[in-house]
């Protein structure tokens, strides 16, 4: 009986001296810390803005954890260091898909500046072609400053592009196209009612 009483006050010691001594994985949460620094360096809070912000959220729960378990009379950080390690995983693919979408987005605004550009050339052989009557000539004068206005607006988004500042881009790549090709309609509709007058 002595000998079985003996041995669980030297189990339960050593727990305490294992337990008490148990460190906080420093290196796991500077190397989980330094891979959201690289995301966000990636600007994965600019194009990923809900994933990086669930990233940060589970690493505010971690420092939370930490914080209440160096309290504890027995500590463990076992599962805090595979919760680091998810973390850093994560943010490590956040790097990937950021990038991912910075091409995508690059990609998508040079297909629409070639589509401006195309449609600003034929909008503007249309210009010509378009009825010049007394009411006309208004309408003509109205859709050539826009057409200018969409000119305009395509040097800016290239001038965006070459900054950097592709979510600005995309989004007025998008208005101007949406404008160009309603101009586009219009003209061409302008142009048939005329020409079946005509006939």
């Amino acid at each position: 009986m002595k000998k079985s009483m003996l041995i669980f006050a030297v189990v339960i010691s050593a727990a305490f001296i294992l337990g008490g001594c148990a460190k906080v994985p420093q290196a796991e949460v500077d190397a989980a810390n330094a891979a959201i620094v690289n995301a966000e360096q990636a600007e994965a809070n600019v194009y990923l803005e809900s994933e990086y912000a669930v990233l940060l959220d589970s690493m505010n729960a971690i420092n939370t954890e930490i914080e209440a378990g160096k309290g504890k009379l027995f500590k463990s950080f076992s599962g805090v260091k595979a919760k680091l390690a998810a973390v850093e995983s994560q943010a490590n693919e956040l790097v990937k898909s950021a990038e991912a979408k910075k091409i995508a987005i690059t990609e998508e605004v040079n297909s629409e500046l070639e589509q401006l550009n195309a449609l600003a050339d034929e909008n503007a052989g249309l210009v010509e072609k378009a009825p010049k009557g007394k009411e006309g000539k208004a309408a003509i004068d109205a859709i050539k400053s826009e057409l200018s206005v969409i000119n305009t607006t395509v040097g800016e988004i290239s001038q965006l592009l070459n900054d950097g500042n592709l979510l600005t881009a995309q989004s007025k790549a998008k208005a101007a196209l949406e404008k160009s090709n309603s101009i586009n309609a219009e003209l061409k509709s302008v142009i048939e009612k005329y020409n079946l007058k005509k006939r």
